[in-house]
């Protein structure tokens, strides 16, 4: 674990400039707290969670939890380098960039958005962007749940990257795909749509650890429990930003190629 954040913290000038770069690109003007946003994004939600397990695991007396010396070194790892390089990358991504060259006029007026019907909800096209991309890596997530919570040793890296190549190819192209039937249905709106329908894939791979933790599993206990859900839910969460990250970029390629061809 304090490797990862050791890693995170220096390379989080790639998130600030990806970050400073498509905001400014969106003349966005708050730059600022879209920084802030940046580095808090991951980093409060992910301490929120492992503070209470560590915290559990200091009541039960395990040698698993951190000593307070190395949790202040790691805190202080991450703003004294991790925010100033987001910082940093975010000046660069702002000034480094142009404005976004939209493939279209827009008009001030938004358009009327005609009523679909219910299969072609927002609710189905996330259930349908995440299952897809769940069901191309669902095999393989019992092996790796019964390596970091079982006794079975994974080997098997070169398969784990190959499924990890598909995972991110299955949800660009459902991404794109659903992107696609919601513009053909004129509802335009389809930026946030984009990171919640690939990001949902996470919610799914939760729904499996549940499954697993009380069907595969025989781990019991108030320390196992918390630890088991709390990790399980900060790698769903790293699961939405990533695909969601994924989903968005591929659908923004896809429209911005649409609009060109039809000039």
């Amino acid at each position: 674990m304090a490797s990862g954040v050791i890693l995170y913290a220096f390379t989080s000038c790639v998130a600030g400039y990806m970050s400073g770069r498509m905001y400014r690109q969106l003349q966005g003007e708050n730059w600022v707290w879209n920084i802030i946003l940046t580095a808090s994004l991951f980093t409060v939600p992910f301490f929120f969670i492992w503070s209470i397990i560590n915290s559990f695991a200091w009541a039960y007396g395990t040698t698993q939890a951190l000593p307070y010396t190395t949790v202040l070194i790691l805190g202080f790892m991450w703003l004294f380098v991790g925010f100033p390089l987001t910082v940093l990358g975010g000046i660069f991504g702002k000034n480094w960039t142009s404005n976004f060259d939209a493939p279209c006029r827009t008009k001030n007026i938004a358009r009327e958005i005609p009523e679909v019907s219910w299969y072609r909800s927002s609710f189905v096209r996330m259930l349908v962007g995440g299952f897809l991309p769940f069901s191309a890596i669902s095999v393989e997530l019992y092996y790796i749940f019964s390596t970091f919570w079982g006794r079975e040793q994974y080997t098997l890296y070169g398969i784990l990257m190959i499924v990890f190549v598909i995972l991110l190819s299955v949800t660009a192209c459902i991404s794109i795909a659903l992107t696609y039937f919601q513009l053909a249905a004129e509802d335009y709106r389809w930026w946030w749509r984009s990171i919640i329908t690939s990001g949902s894939t996470g919610v799914f791979v939760f729904f499996y650890a549940v499954f697993f933790y009380f069907n595969r599993s025989k781990m019991s206990g108030t320390l196992q429990t918390m630890q088991f859900f709390g990790y399980t839910l900060i790698a769903c969460y790293i699961f939405f930003l990533m695909l969601g990250t994924v989903g968005f970029f591929a659908s923004l390629k896809f429209v911005t190629h649409v609009q060109q061809t039809q000039q």
